[in-house]
This record gives structure tokens, C-alpha cells and sequence, in this order.
């Protein structure tokens, strides 16, 4: 295809390559977002609603998945990205397949939790290694204009997979055992892996035998990049401190809110057709048909140079919304006036996040994949993952440890407080106009 020929596409669809990355990203998505409802419930339910157990599960998850990035997104610039793509989506499926085999072999709670622990330390090793790549590889696929389109459109169909994924598990949750769903779900990623292995780019081999002073240099490389760019400097410490306030509301409080408060309460809305852990469903649902509308509408708005009073705005509406449900839970949940109303107050909350997540990472992502050149796009995105995600392992598994020991109370309302006051770091910092 001509240059002239590439300037005159306008929909991101008649990609060949684009279309093949996103077929397989429909089915490993879906996979991933079935894995992560299963692994919340069946966690609490073998340990006994051991909150702390939870977050240990989330908290060394994170820290292998930290690791894996950092060199992840360094590899993902010297190699071929398709292959580390495909590769990754094999490895994942392979590794639920075994652990769920081992679930059927030995039914004893202590040793799936053991399988558990070791399918999730495999699971982000591979994501580590995915997710750079998979960043990186879209610039050089998919055209400059298309961009915003194109991370639009992927949102947009992670929104709907989320959607449609929380349904399925909440109904296959209550009616097949963990082992098969977990079944079902390696074969989403050996499928996403198939798919992948279509993918046609041209490749140029790196030079020399990589060492790992190459990956330092490599690292150092991305860290000097970032620290020139004052703007993204302060969006990438807020993004830390957001990360470890929002997480434990979403990975650590709403499975066990639905596992102790909501399943005794006796009687909640739609409590006579609807099992406490389809709550889950819904809010999951509220979450991804908002991120889907967010995603839309972006997708069709033309692509703007800067994206930072857009940021701002999003994320203002989430910290309000965080801090309304805090209040929210101490009112009706813990004094007892009302559960049904925080259901509700929770459930928009949730839909408001999904909009703001939105609204905060296409533009972000975009604007990164446009300012970054792609040879040093891996490592930059990985870096920026890394430090962004820096803080999770141990919002995590702090979280578990409030939950168990001291209650969700002030778990919500440290994570309310924390959010606010980043958010009003960021509207007093006057370089984040700049991006």
C-alpha cells in the first residue's frame, strides 16, 4: 500500500493487522475478565472469606508483574513484538490449563491455592512481557491519524468484553466448577495466540547478543527520556498515587463487601432472583457499559493535539464519586440505614469510573504513542507502566490487612482522602495544560 493510499483510510477496520490483533485481544479478553471474577470469589470462598489471603494473591501478582515489565517493554524494542505477543498468549493458556488440571487431580483448598498463586505469578510474568508489546506494536500497524481511533476502538472492546464477561461468569460462577471455567479460559488465550501468529509486520533484527548492561542502558535510556518532559513527569507520580488509592476500592472492597456485608444481609434489592455475587455482575456491567460509551465517544471525536484539562476533569468526577460512596458506605452499611441505597449510590459511582477511565488513558495513551519514537517506544511504555503500578503490591495487600483486621470503613475512606489530594495536585500543577 502507497503512502497516499495509507493518508486516504479512514476507518481503523481495513487494517489487515489491526483486525487480526484485535480478534485476538476480543477472545483473551473475555478469558481475562471471567480468570480475575472467578479467582475473587473462589480465593474468598476456600480460605474463608480471608480478605488478607486475597491481597496477598493481588500483592504478589503485582510485584511479578512490575518486574516483568520493566524488562518486558525492553525486549519489545530489540525483538519481534508479534512473537512476543503470540508466544505470552500461549504460555497463559498453557499455564491455566495445567493449573486447572491440578485442580481436578488434588481437591484438597490448600493445594488449589498453591496452583492459584503459581498460574498467577506465570500469568504476569507473560502479561509483563505482553503489554509493552502490544503498546508498541500499534504505531507501527496503525496509521498516525488512526491512533486516537484505534485505542478508542480497543477500549471500546474491552468495555463490551468486561460486560459480557461479568455476565457470563456471574451465571457459570454458580453452576460449573472453578476448574472447568478456568478450562474455558486457556483456550481464550490459545485462540488470542492463533490469532496473533497472522500478524504481518516487517521486523528489523537488533544488532549484538543482549546483555543484561544492554537492558540497563536500555532503561536508562527510557528513564532520561521521561525526565525531560516535565508534564508527563507529573501525570506518571499522579498515576502512582491514583493506582494505589483506587485499586483496593475495585480489586479488595467490592468482592468483599458482596461476600460479607450484601451475602448477610438477609435481603437486598432484587435479593429474590438475584445471588449476592451477581452484584458483582452488575456493577462490573455499569463499569464497562459507561467505559464503552467513554470509548465511543471518543472514537468518533476528531483527535485533539492536547489532552491534559480533559484528564483533570475526568478524574475530578471519579475522586467526587469515590468520596460520596465512602460516606455512602459508613451511613447506610455500617449504621444500617439503607444497603439497598448504597447499591444504588455504589452502582453509579461505578459508572462514572468507567467514563473517567476512559476520558483519562486513550487520550494519555495516544498522545504517548505520538510524542514517543517507536524505537524507544517499548521501553518508555514500560517504564511508565512500572511506575505507575508501583505502589499496587502494596496498596493491595495493605488493603487486605485493613479489611480483615480494621474494616472496610476506613479502608474506603484512606483510599477517598488519597484520591482527592492527587487530584488536587494535578489541578494545581500548571504544566499538565502543556500535554
Amino acid at each position: 500500500m502507497t503512502v497516499s493510499e495509507r493518508k486516504k483510510r479512514r476507518n481503523v477496520f481495513s487494517n489487515r493487522e489491526f483486525m487480526l490483533v484485535f480478534l485476538g485481544s476480543l477472545v483473551s479478553d473475555l478469558g481475562s475478565v471471567i480468570y480475575s471474577f472467578v479467582v475473587s470469589f473462589y480465593i474468598l470462598e476456600i480460605s474463608g472469606n480471608n480478605a488478607a489471603l486475597q491481597g496477598l494473591y493481588l500483592a504478589t501478582g503485582s510485584v511479578v508483574l512490575l518486574i516483568a515489565t520493566m524488562f518486558g517493554g525492553v525486549l519489545c524494542d530489540r525483538y519481534d513484538k508479534v512473537r512476543i505477543m503470540y508466544l505470552c498468549d500461549f504460555i497463559k493458556g498453557g499455564t491455566i490449563f495445567l493449573s486447572a488440571a491440578g485442580m481436578m487431580i488434588f481437591p484438597e483448598h490448600g493445594t488449589h491455592l498453591v496452583l492459584l498463586f503459581v498460574c498467577g505469578i506465570m500469568g504476569n510474568i507473560a502479561g509483563g512481557f505482553f503489554s509493552p508489546a502490544a503498546k508498541a506494536l500499534l504505531p507501527e500497524i496503525v496509521e498516525e491519524q488512526l491512533l486516537q481511533q484505534a485505542n478508542a476502538t480497543l477500549s471500546m472492546k474491552s468495555s463490551a468484553q468486561s460486560i459480557m464477561g461479568v455476565i457470563i461468569a456471574g451465571i457459570l460462577y454458580g453452576i460449573l466448577p472453578a476448574n472447568v471455567l478456568f478450562m474455558l479460559v486457556g483456550r481464550c488465550y490459545v485462540i488470542s495466540g492463533i490469532s496473533e501468529l497472522f500478524v504481518r509486520r516487517r521486523h528489523t533484527a537488533s544488532e549484538g547478543q543482549l546483555t543484561m548492561k544492554m537492558v540497563i542502558q536500555d532503561l536508562i535510556t527510557g528513564r532520561n527520556y521521561l525526565t525531560k518532559q516535565k508534564a508527563m513527569q507529573a501525570i506518571i507520580i499522579a498515576s502512582l498515587f491514583i493506582n494505589f488509592f483506587f485499586t483496593p476500592f475495585t480489586s479488595n472492597f467490592i468482592p468483599y463487601f458482596i461476600k460479607t456485608d450484601l451475602s448477610e444481609a438477609g435481603s437486598y434489592m432484587f435479593s429474590s432472583v438475584m445471588k449476592p455475587e451477581m452484584w458483582s455482575s452488575v456493577i462490573s456491567v455499569l463499569f464497562g457499559v459507561s467505559s464503552l460509551a467513554g470509548a465511543l465517544i471518543l472514537a468518533v471525536r476528531p483527535q485533539k493535539e492536547k489532552c491534559g484539562r480533559v484528564i483533570v476533569a475526568a478524574l475530578s468526577v471519579m475522586a467526587s464519586m469515590l468520596l460520596i460512596i465512602t460516606v455512602s458506605y459508613w451511613m447506610d452499611v455500617v449504621k444500617g440505614y439503607s444497603i439497598n441505597r448504597f447499591l444504588i449510590i455504589l452502582s453509579i459511582g461505578c459508572f462514572a469510573a468507567g467514563m473517567g477511565t476512559m476520558f483519562t488513558n486513550i487520550p494519555l495513551n495516544t498522545t504517548l504513542m505520538k510524542l514517543v519514537d517507536s524505537d524507544k517506544l517499548g521501553k518508555v511504555s514500560g517504564i511508565l507502566s512500572v511506575i505507575s503500578m508501583g505502589l499496587i503490591p502494596i496498596a493491595s495487600a495493605g488493603a487486605g490487612i485493613v479489611l480483615q483486621y480494621m474494616g472496610s470503613t476506613l479502608l474506603l475512606a484512606v483510599c477517598s482522602a488519597g484520591f482527592v489530594l492527587t487530584v488536587l495536585f494535578l489541578l494545581m500543577n500548571k504544566e499538565i495544560k502543556e500535554i
